[in-house]
């Protein structure tokens, strides 16, 4: 096993809020989208490609395509970042305008990373950290003029005595035009984050979730030079060291072998047909003892150990709260709410209770 219990019990509950919203936004039937016509007209070039593979109704298949696009959306705005954060303690970070974070390079900085760009543009040279790092962009003695560094956001952030590790998270391949950008603004990220913290050392990465040019029977499974490869312009400004891709993001992320595959099995774990059933025969707090021990199987399934845990000490919980009149109605409280987010603050107060 590599993750802890707690870990794995908060990446079960950011699957569990996410499969609620998706059931509930599942699409019942097509009749809003009969009026598609621009829809239909095109995909009529493709009847012969989709039928029996996917379904001879478009409207169908037009609102089934919009689903998986907002599950696509949710994937790469919510559910990798979460997990990311959950593994590495780190978190979301902006030095923005807007957020009155900004941050400073040198005139210096500047100019040098602008030449970066200009020669990995030519192939001139080729990416390479190291060098660009120490020559260019780490340069203690730069006295030059200070100017204000280009906004930026960073999706896991993680700070620790000595370092200052960055990840920039892809939950797509970015087309070729984006490619410089994001190179650009990792060298002013990195620049500007050495102005800040001198003393520690500064790395960034930009990092995949998934390879998805892998063809093995592994899903863990990843070829970096192959899936570079596959992103026009990727070997021209990133080296290999600054990509993070599939199971060496998730490993990188929690220092851990074996984690995307046991992130995979807490999903396979709660994403069931049944789904909708166990969470409504979760909530029902009687079920605690009608039915006992499918209650206790249903929670280790989905890995909520706190649950277990209050489960296993509520008879002490039941004597110690009987006087308690706000203790009472906590201890009645459903275990999710209605957006079926964990009511971590229940657990928290009872196992207050118990711990005492």
């Amino acid at each position: 096993m590599t993750l802890t219990s707690e870990k794995k019990q908060k990446i079960a509950e950011v699957i569990i809020q996410i499969l609620n919203s998706r059931f509930q936004n599942f699409p019942g039937n097509a009749l809003s989208n009969r009026n598609a016509p621009f829809h239909e007209a095109f995909l009529a070039a493709f009847s012969d490609k989709i039928q029996d593979k996917i379904t001879s109704d478009i409207p169908v298949f037009i609102s089934l395509a919009s689903w998986f696009h907002g599950l696509n959306t949710t994937l790469g705005q919510k559910f990798f970042e979460s997990v990311a954060h959950i593994l590495s303690n780190g978190y979301k970070s902006s030095f923005t305008v807007a957020r009155g974070n900004t941050l400073t390079i040198t005139d210096n900085q500047s100019y040098k990373i602008s030449d970066i760009i200009a020669k990995l543009n030519r192939k001139e040279k080729k990416p390479d950290v190291a060098y660009e790092n120490s020559l260019l962009i780490f340069d203690k003695k730069d006295l030059s003029k200070s100017i204000d560094a280009w906004d930026f956001t960073v999706d896991v952030f993680i700070e620790n005595q000595y370092k200052i590790t960055c990840i920039e998270l892809k939950a797509v391949k970015p087309n070729a035009g984006e490619i410089r950008g994001e190179k650009t603004k990792i060298l002013q990220a990195k620049a500007a984050l050495f102005r800040k913290y001198p003393n520690k050392t500064i790395e960034f990465f930009i990092g995949f979730p998934f390879d998805p040019t892998n063809n093995a029977v592994s899903p863990t499974s990843f070829d970096k030079k192959r899936f570079m490869s596959s992103i026009i312009n990727m070997n021209n400004y990133f080296s290999s060291k600054e990509v993070l891709l599939s199971s060496e993001l998730w490993d990188f992320l929690s220092g851990k072998k074996g984690t995307m595959e046991e992130i995979l099995s807490i999903i396979r774990d709660i994403a069931t047909p049944d789904f909708l059933n166990n969470l409504e025969f979760l909530k029902n707090k009687s079920n605690k003892s009608d039915s006992l021990q499918e209650y206790l199987d249903l929670l280790n399934k989905w890995h909520l150990k706190s649950e277990i845990e209050l489960l296993n000490c509520d008879e002490n919980l039941l004597t110690k709260i009987k006087s308690n009149e706000q203790s009472i109605r906590i201890y009645n409280q459903p275990i999710f709410n209605t957006k079926a987010e964990y009511n971590r603050s229940r657990y928290e107060h009872l196992s207050k209770l118990i711990s005492k």
